[in-house]
């Protein structure tokens, strides 16, 4: 069962990146193999966990309990409950981006840029994303980057590359910053990284891998941007005034701004920030048409406007999220972790790689993963060590030290390799309908350049 797991994993992950090839949508690949995954380890069950060191601490709490219940009342539970914060917070932000579309909000941004000039375009696009998602989080950010960018662009391919851009320079801008991404978060959080010094530490390399990528496409793009056919004009064409368009515009993006605050304030996950910020805007957009005609009402209120959200997108989502969760309950991402200290035993080999296999599998349970195979180092703790050469290595993995911010950069910039390996990627895959393997061909160089880059930039410094 345990080398099923890998090749069902492998199988679905192929399905899709074929998903044009093979005419079947990616999130019912995704669901199927997620589903797959966890019957194959329910019926291994015995064997999986029989030795693991978590199950015997919780057969110790719950005496008594099965293979079975423990993997319905915990293993599943507590990654649904993980994974559910990230669907929550998808379908509140991407709720909220779709009442400031429906509400004619981008088309006031959109008329600030004037350029069409494609080369001017996406270097500014791309640095708007990347200090946006910096404040924000990159997820959020692809959203309402992605939203603001058809707006300005059209034709399928331009914008396409215009998003995958968008996603690169996303995961860069959350890689430096404290609240930008969910890697970022969980090493702040638990103490490995301090705000003040990933910002010093991570700015550059950050920005390193996002010019690369610019500055190589600079020399290839010419030409000036197409705008958007007149079937997008004419739903841009909102029965709304200047006055609402600038209320809701102002009140969805500073909600959004809005909630990492609420997260440090009150120590609450962001999907419930994001839900109360919805329930704002659902009753300001009440509020603002309750004299309108009923088909005017319909369409700018919450009534109307949950009919639009890609639920395809979420349940992509759902399924990617969860088949990643089996790999890490079955033991899989625990062993690549181990066989990565044991037989790598270089800090900056080993971060390099967990960057290039976060574009495979999720970046969360990998730096989770890393996290609870290291500990932070103490001064007390580095002070007691009498072998010189240990203690300067051991020096890596005190706080804010080489190992947990070159972690924070390579998690946080390496998924951008495959359109599939982020949060960011993959909600720009189900809203724009990027092709993987379009994204593979045009993109996966780009971002693996810039990659490498930043990655070299943070070491050199270091």
């Amino acid at each position: 069962m345990f080398y099923l797991i890998v090749v069902l994993f492998i199988v679905g992950y192929a399905a899709i990146a074929l998903e044009h090839s093979i005419k079947i949508d990616k999130a019912a690949s995704a669901l199927m193999t997620a589903a797959l995954i966890w019957v194959c380890i329910a019926f291994g069950a015995d064997h999986i966990y029989s030795g693991m060191t978590v199950f015997q601490e919780f057969l110790n709490e719950h005496p008594g309990t099965t293979v079975m219940e423990y993997i319905t009342q915990h293993e599943l539970i507590e990654h649904l409950g993980s994974v559910s914060e990230i669907l929550f917070f998808l379908l509140g932000a991407m709720t909220i981006v779709e009442i400031i579309d429906s509400h004619g909000g981008f088309l006031i941004l959109s008329k600030v840029i004037r350029t069409v000039n494609k080369v001017k375009l996406l270097w500014i696009l791309s640095f708007l994303t990347f200090f946006i998602s910096a404040a924000l989080d990159n997820l959020t950010t692809t959203i309402v980057m992605i939203a603001l960018m058809r707006k300005i662009i059209g034709g399928k391919n331009t914008r396409w590359f215009f998003a995958s851009m968008i996603v690169i320079a996303a995961n860069a801008g959350g890689a430096w910053s404290p609240i930008g991404d969910v890697t970022t978060i969980m090493l702040w959080i638990g103490g490995q990284i301090t705000a003040l010094n990933i910002v010093l530490n991570v700015l550059l390399p950050s920005i390193v891998s996002l010019l690369i990528p610019l500055i190589i496409v600079s020399f290839t793009m010419k030409g000036n941007a197409v705008p958007p056919s007149r079937t997008d004009r004419a739903k841009s064409l909102v029965p709304t005034t200047d006055r609402e368009r600038w209320i809701i515009l102002l009140s969805g993006v500073g909600g959004l701004l809005f909630v990492p605050i609420f997260k440090s304030v009150t120590h609450l996950p962001p999907y419930l920030g994001v839900l109360f910020v919805l329930s704002i805007m659902w009753i300001m957009t009440e509020i603002l048409h309750r004299k309108k005609q009923i088909d005017i009402k319909v369409s700018l209120t919450l009534s109307g406007i949950l009919k639009k959200i890609d639920t395809p997108t979420i349940l992509f989502f759902l399924g990617i999220l969860l088949a990643v969760a089996g790999l890490e309950s079955a033991g899989h991402l625990h062993l690549l972790s181990t066989f990565l200290d044991e037989k790598v035993h270089n800090i900056y080999a080993i971060n390099i790689a967990i960057g290039a296999l976060s574009s495979i599998v999720d970046n969360v349970p990998l730096v989770a993963g890393t996290m609870g195979m290291y500990d932070v180092v103490t001064p007390d703790a580095l002070a007691a060590i009498a072998d010189p050469a240990t203690a300067a290595y051991k020096a890596y993995y005190m706080q804010d030290g080489t190992f947990w911010e070159l972690l924070a950069y390579c998690a946080g910039t390496g998924g951008s390799m495959l359109i599939i390996g982020s949060a960011a990627g993959v909600a720009a895959m189900g809203i724009a309908k990027i092709d993987f393997m379009w994204y593979v061909k045009k993109v996966t160089l780009l971002a693996g350049a810039g990659y490498l880059a930043g990655a070299a930039t943070y070491i050199l410094l270091n």
